[in-house]
């Protein structure tokens, strides 16, 4: 709880009344490895808080394939996004890459806290803002720049996706095929 309680408060000033209360609509949940935790077709219900492991967001597509939007390490937070604040269907997937320990909050009960603890306005605010900005610079990265180019800028930006998943999921994240990534990192190697 104590990184929660460190995200929270580095994002918002509130009460010692105002965090209990937030605290209060959070619970811990442990995830084993694999654990779907939205589906497509289903509406996702909850944000989830990644104190430890990782969660990743995928769509699936018509051939199966599957294609990584996000990671959510620790001290981040994962949703459905676009079902979670409309309450449909989602297009999205959620599951936990690695074993998980995270704190979720329902969809009721975070915007019963809009209500409640006006701070929580700003809170979501800023986590509206940070989705935003991370979904354009993934479609800026996939519209502009070549497998190579993502893979260098990945590296610079985010080295984690790297060192801590399968080649697999880093290759869905690049959209490339794995053996594109091998020859990419055999070049990043030898260079």
């Amino acid at each position: 709880m104590k990184q929660l309680i460190a995200y929270i408060q580095e994002r918002i000033n509130v009460s010692e009344a105002d965090l209990d209360l937030i605290l209060s609509r959070f619970h811990y949940e442990k995830l084993a490895k694999g654990t779907q935790l939205t589906s497509s077709g289903l509406s996702t219900q909850k944000l989830y808080f990644v104190c430890k492991g990782c969660l990743r967001i995928f769509y699936i597509n018509e051939a199966g394939q599957d294609a990584t939007r996000f990671f959510a390490f620790e001290n981040q937070f994962a949703t459905a996004l676009v079902s979670f604040i409309n309450t449909s269907p989602s297009s999205e997937y959620l599951q936990a890459l690695e074993e998980s320990e995270v704190f979720a909050i329902t969809h009721n009960d975070f915007y019963n806290l809009l209500e409640e603890v006006p701070q929580w306005e700003k809170f979501y605010r800023q986590y509206l803002e940070f989705a935003y900005v991370n979904n354009t610079n993934r479609l800026f990265a996939m519209v502009t720049m070549d497998a190579s180019e993502r893979y260098s800028e990945l590296l610079k930006q985010n080295p984690l996706i790297v060192q801590r998943l399968p080649n697999k999921i880093v290759a869905s994240y690049l959209n490339i095929s794995q053996e594109t990534l091998s020859r990419i990192k055999a070049k990043v190697i030898m260079s």
